[in-house]
């Protein structure tokens, strides 16, 4: 009976447990990790292509103006190519990571791209004579089928006739 008492597994009972609970909290970490990596992923892609497909179709307007009325604004048509040729070098597809780790796929700096692009829309704004702005606003529709925007005043109660009309001692608030 002494034979199956092991006292060298009592000594070390605590690191065992330790080192069991860290393995499953790490296996356990790592799934969530990769699920909200993923969602911080596509959520920051999707602002970074919201940017970049802002300028991209501002371009094309451009280009689409310039080609069908003839201006002959040189500076501005090349700085239009420039800022589409820099677009198309941004990478659409995440690659595989198999591509990654056998490494045949050059390496893109995301950052110093989307910089460059920044830096080709302000030049082409300022050859333009536009505001470079990427602003969301929100937007209602009217009672007559306009669109007001949000820096407009809204009006919250309707004003009636008795409101306008002036007071007895000729005063009107």
């Amino acid at each position: 009976m002494a034979d199956e008492f092991d006292l060298e597994a009592l000594v070390h009972l605590e690191q065992t447990f330790y080192d069991a609970g860290y393995t499953d909290g790490f296996a356990h970490g790592r799934i969530h990790g990769l699920i909200e990596g993923r969602a911080l992923g596509r959520e920051k892609g999707f602002e970074i292509w919201e940017e970049i497909g802002f300028y991209e179709g501002f371009a094309t307007t451009w280009q689409a103006i310039y080609a069908k009325y003839g201006h002959n604004d040189q500076r501005a048509v090349h700085h239009i190519k420039h800022l589409l040729d820099l677009i198309s070098q941004f990478p659409q597809v995440n690659p595989s990571s198999a591509v990654i780790a056998s490494g045949a796929t050059e390496e893109i700096d995301i950052s110093k791209l989307q910089r460059q692009i920044r830096s080709a829309i302000q030049a082409l704004c300022a050859s333009l004579g536009v505001k470079p702005t990427l602003r969301a606003v929100d937007v209602e529709s009217t009672e007559d089928g306009g669109v007001q925007s949000a820096d407009q005043q809204k009006q919250v109660w309707k004003l009636e006739e008795d409101a306008k009309r002036p007071t007895m001692q000729g005063l009107s608030f």
